[in-house]
């Protein structure tokens, strides 16, 4: 998945203002206890992250 996508899907979800504070702010243990940020500058996949995110925050399956 590329950035921009994960992004775009963050922003379709959260709101383009909550998805970056979540990004920043919301400390996750499917992230190695990273947020969204860190673990991307960690090297994480975009595509493993919004997977995380979806598990953790319940996204609806048709939104994954």
């Amino acid at each position: 998945m590329r950035l921009t996508i994960f992004w775009e899907r963050m922003a379709e979800h959260f709101g383009p203002a909550y998805a970056d504070s979540f990004a920043r702010d919301h400390v996750m243990s499917e992230l190695g206890g990273r947020t969204v940020h860190e673990a991307l500058a960690a090297g994480w996949d975009a595509k493993d992250v919004w997977r995380a995110v979806c598990e953790a925050m319940a996204v609806p399956e048709e939104k994954r």
